[in-house]
């Protein structure tokens, strides 16, 4: 019979990435089997053996579920895709620990497949932006009837908001792209790698203002994949499980705006004193943001990363700006961030090159970039979706 409590029934027992890079000239397929095939291998499972899909999709830039299927020959007893965003990943692995718990399917693998570089009409902003253009605006905050084109015009608005209502500004929030790039420089795989420093983040144009050159993510082309099952499989893989232990789902209504927590008062928000820390992903794992060795969120720009500190109760209201000084969100550091790099480094996979590094993360895997004695992480989004993982 099925157990639907899901705390610690779910592990991730393999991660793959392509290669990461702008231009790379090979199609969203060709890079998703590429990081299947590396999780596989990592997972030490063959293909037969994989009989689930769940797929960050969205056409052109994405891989499609049932094409991948076709094209690596596989065996699927379920499938499923959603959108290509960031706020949709803990969603997809979230679905694959129901389904394997559920009897669905026994390994479920979760993936992201991009490429930006390929794209002849814009898909984030500008003219001919088929999101944007949707009625009420695209989902990213875009709303062109004021003159919001662009997910970074709703992250802008959200900067600003922040700025003004705490008294901050950017030679603050420069220290988030400072500590990812730091990271960034570890990591092989990172794009970005060059270091720099609050007057160079200065120096950094404006694309919207407040928001500089160096708060906005890359874009690029690439892949990345976790393969899911139940704890009791997980011990007959190749690498030490990865359980997860902690889940929290998408809210939506009027007070969520995707690039701010409730009350900041932005687009329809109401403003009012949001309390954090006390959402259901701590209380079904058992433990509090003090027990988190790591956090790992989706970075499009450096604001949010605020945003989700403050979100989920790693600081106050207002005191993001002063906690992410001083090296506090680097490595070795109170509580290091999005050690690959994160979107702003190392690359843009809609997030799911965060969960391969978390996974590693716990492994102890990460050699210059490792995070000491790690046993808990947590990927918390800005959006109000989490999943708290544990070695």
């Amino acid at each position: 019979m099925a157990n639907f409590d899901l705390k610690d029934r779910a592990a991730i027992v393999g991660v793959g990435n392509s290669l990461f890079g702008r231009r790379l000239m090979r199609s969203p397929i060709d890079l998703a089997c590429d990081a299947i095939v590396n999780a596989l291998d990592d997972a030490g499972l063959t293909k037969r053996q994989l009989d689930g899909l769940i797929v960050s999709f969205g056409s052109p830039i994405g891989a499609d579920a049932d094409t991948l299927a076709q094209v690596l020959g596989l065996e699927l007893r379920t499938y499923n895709q959603t959108w290509a965003h960031g706020r949709f990943t803990a969603s997809c692995i979230q679905w694959a620990a129901m389904l394997v718990n559920a009897g669905l399917a026994n390994a479920v693998a979760c993936l992201a497949a991009v490429s930006f570089s390929g794209l002849r009409r814009p898909m984030m902003g500008g003219s001919g932006d088929r999101e944007g253009a949707r009625e009420a605006g695209g989902g990213h905050g875009e709303d062109p009837v004021y003159g919001m084109t662009s997910p970074g015009a709703g992250a802008a608005l959200v900067a600003r908001r922040y700025f003004e209502r705490y008294g901050c500004g950017n030679r603050e929030l420069a220290a988030v792209p400072i500590a990812f790039r730091k990271h960034a420089s570890k990591n092989p795989a990172a794009i970005m790698r060059d270091v720099f420093d609050v007057d160079d983040y200065q120096r950094s144009r404006f694309v919207c203002e407040p928001l500089h050159l160096l708060d906005y993510c890359l874009i690029n082309d690439g892949a990345s994949c976790v393969i899911v099952t139940t704890s009791e499989r997980a011990r007959d893989c190749r690498k030490a499980p990865v359980y997860i232990s902690g889940m929290q789902g998408l809210p939506a209504g009027r007070d969520e705006f995707i690039w701010a927590y409730p009350g900041l008062g932005v687009a329809q928000q109401r403003s009012f004193d949001y309390q954090a820390g006390l959402q259901p992903v701590y209380q079904m794992a058992g433990i509090t943001p003090h027990d988190v060795d790591g956090l790992f969120t989706y970075d499009a720009f450096s604001i949010l990363v605020w945003i989700a500190l403050e979100r989920w109760g790693f600081c106050k209201p207002g005191e993001a700006a002063s906690f992410t000084q001083e090296g506090r969100i680097e490595l070795g550091g109170e509580l290091p961030m999005n050690t690959n790099g994160g979107l702003l480094s190392e690359g843009h996979i809609m997030g799911w090159n965060h969960q391969v590094e978390i996974v590693r993360q716990l492994r102890g895997e990460c050699g210059e970039r490792q995070i000491q004695q790690a046993e808990i992480i947590q990927w918390a989004n800005a959006y109000g979706d989490s999943l708290i993982y544990h070695r």
